[in-house]
């Protein structure tokens, strides 16, 4: 894997749009004043600002943006302003070559997980599975994603939950990470959101998950469509040899109103990992919440389903 230059304050951030626009122009002015309040100067591409219907501009005007981020010598990293969908609308127009020659960090989570899945399989290059650029970075987010894109250190424990001041009748209900099938395992990291790794099943950027850590995250997905995706990807047999699965949070995912019954979350989320014989966790910060870690998709990992930690074995910039 081919790992980018880490980043420091005074460096220049592209900033582009590759799924849906934000529902008001304004939040990419916000995108711009949030990346600077990081110490960067920020590019935005040349058509961030533009809409037709649910995406952000025609698929080659967002295609256009990435590759000439990805091109410019004086562009340090790549940063996506909101996920959404239409990133995997763009994927055969991008320049992996060119990305391959001037590997740079790109920054985004959700629908963004089409991009880093195909960096990973036609670029080779590491990736950022991290906050986008329109949210406000709470103290845990900062804290996570400067230790892994600005100031590295392995061995680096990510996706823990924040600190929780434990007191008489007090527990934290919101932030556990549960064992589903205990057990270790080493492997790179390879995943995102649970829905586009199903959507790309199929597909030339379908990454080859065989000796990995995968981890999956969603939002807004009825259980039933959280079964159908983890099914999809082990009829596909992506799955056949995966080291270990580490489950981030499904944010606001319930059972449907469809069905009289319906099965607990965390039966549909252990049933795989317990037919692969493989160790797996939940409830890692990773996904669609404020407190959110960044992992470098492409690095290796260990996974301590006993203990329920996600250790970062190599730092994922130079």
């Amino acid at each position: 894997m081919i790992r980018p230059r880490r980043l420091s304050p005074g460096q220049t951030v592209g900033l582009v749009a590759p799924s849906s626009a934000p529902n008001e122009p304004e939040d990419i002015r916000f995108a711009i004043e949030t990346l600077e309040s990081l110490g960067f100067r920020v590019r935005p591409g040349a058509h961030v600002f533009e809409r037709h219907g649910y995406l952000a501009g025609a698929d080659a005007a967002r295609a256009d943006d990435v590759n000439a981020m990805f091109a410019d010598d004086g562009i340090d990293a790549v940063w996506c302003v909101r996920g959404g969908y239409g990133a995997s609308r763009i994927l055969p127009l991008l320049d992996y070559a060119q990305m391959r020659r001037t590997p740079k960090a790109l920054i985004g989570y959700s629908d963004i997980t089409a991009l880093h899945m195909a960096l990973h399989t036609q670029a080779g290059l590491v990736s950022f599975h991290g906050p986008v650029a329109w949210r406000a970075f709470t103290p845990y987010t900062l804290g996570e994603w400067k230790r892994v894109m600005c100031e590295p250190t392995v061995p680096a424990c990510i996706g823990a939950p924040p600190p929780f001041e434990r007191r008489e009748g007090q527990i934290d209900r919101k932030n556990r990470v549960s064992t589903v099938v205990p057990g270790r395992a080493e492997g790179r990291l390879v995943g995102g959101n649970l829905c586009l790794m199903a959507h790309l099943t199929g597909t030339p950027y379908a990454p080859d998950l065989r000796g990995a850590i995968l981890f999956l995250e969603d939002i807004d997905e009825p259980y039933y469509r959280i079964d159908r995706f983890l099914t999809q990807l082990w009829l596909s047999g992506r799955l056949d040899g995966v080291a270990g699965v580490a489950f981030g949070k499904f944010t606001r995912c319930e059972p449907s109103a469809s069905f009289v019954q319906n099965r607990v979350l965390e039966d549909i989320l252990a049933e795989r990992c317990r037919a692969l014989g493989v160790p797996a966790v939940s409830g890692l910060m990773i996904g669609h919440v404020d407190d959110q870690t960044t992992l470098p998709v492409g690095c290796l990992a260990e996974l301590n389903a006993d203990a329920g930690t996600l250790t970062l074995l190599e730092a994922g910039v130079e």
